[in-house]
């Protein structure tokens, strides 16, 4: 190996969906691949995850699910408020699109109708988060717009979803209140949503009766966990970073990756895996990395960034929290300097 590596295990990406499956049921997964699956690439991850029976994507936007659709022929869902021109590709790609407002309903209705299709939606009741969504007081003109379209055959109401807010167990368990009593408006108002979801990661693995019928849950399936959060039973990281010795002198040694490959500069301070045990980065350059020397260090010998941890190296998300972000972006952040290798 030559150079700075992620190594991605396709073996840890289908035993953490299993694990995952497993205990959300029976809710099932909506497996979230966002930022082109957190920076490990969606072709190879949607290939293993359909042959390990997801039934479900999530692309954030449509972009991401058209790339999806191209993969698998299960269900795929984009939520992100999208042009026109999206929307109509989506309809033709057969996707589902979550709709938070009543300018975004219009539009999706107005491609359906333009293209004598009926595309499925998911309406977003806004629990208090704030993020989109229609609020409690705009719900029943979304459901009386909606029902009306699928009436006529442009839209079918395929689901209910919502965002919580993670504060607190009291926020999300108000949160819920609003969810449901939605949920109830659009039933008593003659819809018959297939799906709901309300929960992404974090609430759907630790709070199993906020879960509705549908879990979106993303980072997890890779093994990153949330920022200061317990290890995850039964899931582990699926990406390893490396990069080898470069060059040695008294007192530290440079590795070859650095800013340029993704890496925060921040990141000074924080232990990484050696071949002589825990070291401290030292400085980070464009192109390298200082770190503290070992006994027995030899150039080509390689340094281990962030990891599932057979090395006694850090995960991503203890490596984010050194600069107080997130794991996903440790890893979506590096460049293509940074060679992926899917390995079994």
């Amino acid at each position: 190996m030559t150079g700075a590596l992620l190594e991605i295990s396709r073996g840890a990406f289908r035993r953490n969906i299993a694990a995952v499956q497993r205990r959300l049921s029976p809710s099932d997964l909506l497996l979230v691949m966002k930022d082109d699956a957190y920076g490990l690439g969606i072709d190879w991850a949607v290939r293993e995850a359909s042959a390990v029976g997801v039934t479900w994507f999530g692309g954030y936007d449509i972009p991401t699910a058209l790339r999806i659709r191209a993969l698998t022929d299960r269900r795929v869902y984009a939520w992100a408020t999208s042009p026109r021109a999206e929307i109509a590709q989506a309809i033709a790609a057969d996707i589902d699109l979550g709709v938070g407002s009543a300018a975004y309903l219009d539009d999706v209705i107005a491609e359906a109708d333009a293209a004598g299709a009926r595309v499925r939606v998911h309406l977003k009741i806004d629990t208090g988060l704030h993020r989109n969504g229609f609020r409690p007081e705009q719900w029943p003109d979304a459901v009386t717009a909606a029902l009306a379209a699928e009436r006529r055959g442009s839209v079918t109401v395929s689901g209910v979803w919502s965002h919580l807010s993670e504060a607190s167990d009291a926020d999300d368990d108000a949160a819920q209140r609003v969810f449901l009593d939605a949920v109830a408006q659009l039933v008593d108002a003659g819809g018959e949503p297939e799906v709901l979801h309300l929960t992404a990661s974090a609430a759907a693995w630790w709070r199993p009766e906020l879960r509705g019928s549908l879990s979106r849950i993303g980072a997890f399936c890779y093994g990153i966990r949330s920022a200061d959060g317990p290890p995850l039973d039964g899931l582990r990281l699926i990406a390893r970073l490396s990069a080898p010795v470069e060059q040695i002198d008294a007192d530290v040694v440079r590795v070859g990756i650095g800013a340029f490959h993704g890496l925060p500069s921040t990141l000074r301070g924080a232990q990484i895996a050696t071949p002589g045990g825990l070291r401290r980065i030292v400085d980070i350059s464009g192109t390298a990395v200082t770190v503290e020397r070992w006994e027995g260090v030899t150039a080509g010998q390689r340094v281990v960034f962030f990891g599932p941890g057979a090395d006694g190296e850090p995960d991503a998300t203890a490596l984010a929290e050194h600069v107080d972000t997130v794991g996903e972006e440790i890893i979506t952040r590096l460049t293509p300097a940074v060679r992926r290798l899917v390995v079994d």
